[in-house]
């Protein structure tokens, strides 16, 4: 995977890695309920789309309730949307005390590895990035985020107690993840970007760069993903060691990209929701064209989503993507 990031900042063309599975679990009749309960309807979905698009690295759905259900959290689950954690199950620094960390026996993580273990088996062309939750994302879950904000500052001992068994879990799951011989993993920290740099550091990062410590290597890659982020954190991702930054809508990719050390990709960030699913297809064009032009000095930069993409995104405006990637590239070189 060190070799594939070279290659990708040596390389004068502009590649294209979406977090993207929707439109393959809708071509294919099922729906999210299905895919997030089933990995080899979830697996089917991630297939379809590396068979049909020229995306340098395939992912799975970015579902930020596995862990959180795992810990035991209560889970709703629409028929075509993404599952939501509903309510809270910790109140107090005593619930996180009593709160035991889960065996990868629980909730859907076997459906999910075994996701993972089929689609690592059958798109043998590109890297396959699975997704987690990031520590502090988990923790607000658990605990609830706007409480999880204030237990920050009213009691630090009790948040770090909190995030260092949110961070055990990761770990092990991650190592999971990465025993099923995948490359990569996508780790969703998007609450982390609600902080300032130094809390973000302190309540997020130092935990995330245990995990990238302990388990990144030539040939296991993870990218931190935090679409929270405005630009005020981007040094405390960066910090974290990750080799990839997948950065949400709210930034400006060009300050990212001068912010971020040009040996780590920088990923991102047309915006899933106004852009891929409402615009049309030339207003698709247009934006993925100007970030291109806007970023063209940055060769670590690699064009995406600013998240994952939403059910229901017409199939016009991801070809729309594709074709400003592929027109940029045919006029660039």
């Amino acid at each position: 995977m060190i070799e594939w990031r070279k290659d990708i900042i040596a390389r004068p063309d502009r590649i294209a890695i979406p977090v993207m599975t929707h439109p393959g679990i809708e071509e294919l009749g099922y729906t999210v309920k299905q895919a997030v309960k089933d990995g080899e309807i979830h697996a089917e979905a991630v297939k379809w789309i590396a068979n049909n698009y020229p995306t340098q690295a395939t992912s799975v759905i970015m579902d930020l309730t596995v862990e959180a259900e795992a810990f035991g959290a209560d889970v709703l689950f629409p028929e075509d949307e993404i599952p939501t954690v509903t309510g809270h199950m910790l109140n107090n620094a005593d619930d996180i005390r009593r709160l035991e960390v889960p065996s990868l026996e629980s909730g859907r993580i076997r459906e999910y590895l075994k996701a993972n273990i089929i689609v690592h088996r059958d798109v043998t062309d590109r890297p396959v990035f699975a997704g987690c939750i990031g520590p502090f994302s988990l923790a607000g879950r658990l605990f609830d985020m706007s409480e999880i904000m204030m237990l920050i500052y009213s009691d630090p001992e009790a948040a770090h107690m909190l995030l260092k068994k949110c961070s055990e879990f990761i770990t092990k799951y991650v190592a999971a993840l990465k025993a099923t011989g995948i490359e990569g993993v996508l780790m969703a920290e998007p609450a982390a970007g609600l902080m300032s740099n130094d809390d973000c550091w302190t309540f997020s990062s130092q935990y995330v760069k245990l995990i990238v410590d302990q388990l990144q290597d030539e040939n296991f890659m993870i990218v931190l993903h935090n679409c929270g982020n405005t630009g005020q954190c981007t040094d405390a991702m960066v910090r974290t060691g990750a080799h990839g930054m997948h950065l949400g809508n709210k930034c400006d990719m060009v300050q990212v990209a001068r912010d971020v050390p040009q040996d780590i990709l920088v990923m991102g960030n047309i915006d899933p929701v106004t852009v891929f699913k409402q615009a049309a297809p030339e207003e698709v064009y247009n934006a993925t064209m100007e970030l291109l032009e806007q970023t063209r000095e940055f060769p670590h930069m690699v064009i995406s989503t600013g998240c994952d993409t939403p059910p229901h995104v017409p199939i016009e405006n991801i070809n729309a993507f594709f074709k400003a990637m592929e027109d940029f590239n045919n006029v660039s070189h």
